[in-house]
């Protein structure tokens, strides 16, 4: 690498000449292709915003003017130009740079970015506050055409219009979230960005500029006015104009001289601007342009090994092939997802029921919302959203089915830890803030076969919402066998004993009755109980057996604060049980990123640390 090995700090990117730029931008998808294919990670995403990336640092000085990312997995070339190159091969790994935007990782980093939508709001607080403090420096905000869809973006381009200070937003348009995107917003922009007749004069306009001696800024001034009249008359208005920013493009997001070019002459304005630059996802690699969707994130690149264990298919699989089952008997049954069609596992679902299938794109709240006023009109609204995610619509969940009493089933992929893509990602407060919100059933299954079992009972509920958390990880054992309703609220005992009680939450059912084998080689009987209803709890089981025992532990994927356990405990002391319970789960603090075995190891929820755990707890009170 003749250039970027050499770049620590954008300053050194500012010394190397305005034509060799594209030698730079080539180095960099290189570096990152052979590193991102060799140990995973996002791709496609990182490769399109190349040229905006090494444009933004060459133009603005950096850290001092402020850069926020919307989503990090189009900042790969971020890290590498602002001092990380070194480093860059330890991406997503255990204990290496984080896969997203981190403030504790770098100055550079000036917001945490995983979730979308949230770069324009954060950068006019951080505008509002320069302003506060008479400061000079600059504000750039780069979000992705699919985060356009949140609504929180709008909400703060509204305040932006109206606070009408110096705020740059680049709208990196690839018309791609994750899935395809979707709505009225996405049209509007493929409007802008194929009108010929306008394209067409801005480019001559642009290249007449290039060609003026510098002595007739003059005729410059005459081109831009003449180029500005021929965007109201081909575009008469755009939203963001009518929204109080002044806009400028649509301009190749690949071309580098282009985007400096632009950048040097708007960066100064005091108002807020909308750079709109197109952009292909996966630039430069030609797999991943053809299909950026497979290629949005790759896996690490593995040996190949002769003794591959056959496993049960990923709980994402088997929530895809389950609601097609159902939508194929039950034709009220739609699914609902926030742009997340192949993460969730409804690509099958929405080829074969096209008219009972919704991406809303990303914008989780209105998904929920939307839920709502389908189920009022008897439809079984399915609405399939990572658990992180959902986290985004708590309000809509309360306020718009809970407090309604409407059947609106929520389907929680990735709850508990995901692995690589870190603390943004993992999903586990979902238990903690769901068992607040009154009328509202929360399941987990502890394999496959429950998840069918539990989605089916969920479709035949016409009372209260009903949500179902499941991992990323494998459903243990799926045999695709014609469902069966569940009491709801029924716990399964799985193993009878009479030392201890193990009151085991989905993913750690099965732990749990490798733990009891462990146990009973030290003579000391568990009685494994998988609580597959987390609320409401099995109420029966508690009153007939819960008393029978001196020692109870519960064991959770998600956090201990306001999780299941503590639920327990809640029930105990209310009951005046004096009982020894010993709540596991997830500590209360961030979990980074890393492999997700690695991970549960870290915080004590795999199988060896669980029974080290439950072992000493039984040995220390009988002592």
């Amino acid at each position: 690498m003749k250039y970027i090995n050499n770049i620590k700090t954008p300053n050194d990117l500012k010394s190397i000449p305005k034509e060799k730029l594209g030698n730079v931008c080539d180095e960099l998808r290189l570096h990152i292709t052979e590193t991102i294919n060799e140990i995973g990670g996002h791709l496609a995403p990182t490769l399109g915003a190349v040229e905006i990336t090494t444009a933004i640092h060459y133009v603005f000085d950096t850290p001092k003017d402020k850069i926020v990312w919307d989503t990090g997995h189009q900042a790969y070339a971020h890290k590498i130009l602002t001092g990380r190159y070194d480093n860059f091969s330890t991406i997503r790994k255990y204990q290496g740079l984080s896969g997203f935007l981190k403030r504790s990782e770098s100055e550079y980093d000036v917001f945490g970015a995983g979730h979308a939508s949230t770069s324009i709001s954060a950068a006019l607080g951080i505008a509002a506050s320069r302003n506060l403090e008479n400061d000079n420096f600059k504000v750039v905000s780069i979000i992705g055409d699919g985060a356009l869809s949140g609504g929180l973006a709008f909400e703060a381009m509204n305040n932006a219009g109206n606070i009408k200070k110096q705020l740059l937003v680049i709208v990196n348009d690839n018309d791609m979230s994750i899935s395809p995107n979707v709505g009225a917003f996405r049209n509007y922009l493929v409007k802008i960005a194929t009108n010929k007749n306008y394209n067409k004069f801005r480019k001559w306009i642009y290249k007449t500029i290039k060609k003026l001696p510098s002595s007739l800024k003059v005729g410059e001034s005459i081109l831009r006015k003449a180029e500005s009249s021929a965007k109201k008359f081909f575009l008469p208005t755009t939203v963001f104009e009518d929204l109080g920013f002044r806009y400028f493009g649509p301009i190749d997001g690949h071309n580098i001289t282009e985007l400096v070019d632009v950048l040097e002459k708007i960066k100064d304005l005091d108002t807020p601007v909308v750079l709109h630059a197109i952009t292909k996802k996966g630039k430069g690699l030609d797999y991943a342009e053809d299909d950026p969707l497979k290629y949005h994130s790759v896996k690490e690149r593995k040996k190949d090994s002769n003794d591959k264990p056959i496993q049960a298919p990923i709980y994402q699989n088997v929530f895809g092939e389950v609601i097609c089952n159902l939508a194929k008997e039950n034709k009220n049954i739609v699914a609902i997802t926030a742009a997340m069609r192949e993460g969730a596992g409804l690509v099958s679902y929405s080829s074969k029921f096209p008219n009972r299938f919704y991406d809303v794109g990303i914008a989780e709240g209105h998904a929920v919302t939307f839920s709502g006023g389908l189920a009022t009109e008897n439809k079984i609204p399915i609405v399939a959203i990572y658990s992180t995610f959902l986290q985004r619509a708590f309000d809509h969940i309360v306020h718009d089915i809970s407090l309604q009493n409407l059947p609106v089933i929520f389907c929680l992929d990735r709850s508990g830890l995901v692995g690589e893509d870190g603390a943004t990602h993992h999903g586990v407060l979902d238990i903690a803030y769901l068992r607040c919100i009154q009328n509202i059933i929360i399941s987990a299954p502890k394999d496959g076969n429950e998840l069918n079992n539990l989605l089916y009972t969920a479709s035949l509920n016409e009372k209260t919402p009903f949500t179902i958390r499941y991992p990323k990880e494998s459903s243990v054992v799926f045999d695709n066998l014609k469902p069966k309703k569940l009491s709801i609220g029924s716990w399964e005992v799985l193993s009878s004993g009479e030392d201890v009680l193990i009151l085991a939450v989905g993913s750690m059912v099965h732990k749990s009755l490798e733990i009891c084998r462990k146990l009973a080689e030290k003579n000391i009987t568990a009685e494994v109980v998988n609580c597959r209803f987390i609320k409401p709890m099995d109420i029966d089981y508690l009153n007939s057996s819960f008393k029978k025992f001196k020692k109870i532990v519960t064991i959770e994927e998600g956090v201990i604060d306001g999780g299941f356990g503590e639920g327990i405990l809640n029930w105990s002391a209310k009951n005046n049980l004096s009982k020894d319970i010993l709540t596991l789960g997830v500590p209360n603090r961030f979990v980074d990123h890393g492999p997700r075995d690695v991970l549960l190891e870290e915080i004590g929820l795999d199988s060896v640390t669980l029974y080290e755990n439950i072992f000493n707890f039984i040995k220390k009170i009988n002592d």
